[in-house]
């Protein structure tokens, strides 16, 4: 089985060209990673799906363990049509594009699923 990104430039983050991966595990709906803000430290970064309904909401983010030609295997974090969008850890506010806590990614390539805290979909 193949799963295919493709996110078109948009208000949360840079486009990229479509993007296949072979699918080795089972998916999983991603509530943490551990990220890098733009100002920040390293740590654990609340994160979800990115959808262009109603001009950008939030949707269900998913992790899945992928073959990469790169390095054999890694681990996608993928969300709606516009990406993923995460903000710090500590931060209690709602999703939004106008926030400057808040930031836009397409995808992101892992290589370790400890980096993620996730829920299995049953």
């Amino acid at each position: 089985m193949e799963i295919a990104v493709e996110v078109e430039q948009n208000d949360n983050c840079f486009g990229v060209p479509e993007r296949v991966f072979e699918v080795q595990g089972a998916k999983q709906k991603a509530l943490r990673v551990m990220a890098y803000p733009p100002r920040g430290a390293y740590g654990w970064c609340r994160v979800t799906g990115w959808s262009s309904e109603e001009d950008g909401m939030p949707c269900d983010a998913y992790l899945v363990k992928v073959g990469d030609s790169g390095s054999g295997t890694a681990y996608l974090l993928y969300g709606g049509d516009w990406g993923v969008r995460l903000m710090p850890g500590d931060a209690t506010e709602e999703w939004s594009l106008d926030s400057p806590r808040q930031w836009g990614e397409p995808y992101m390539l892992l290589e370790d699923p400890s980096e993620v805290e996730v829920l299995p979909l049953s």
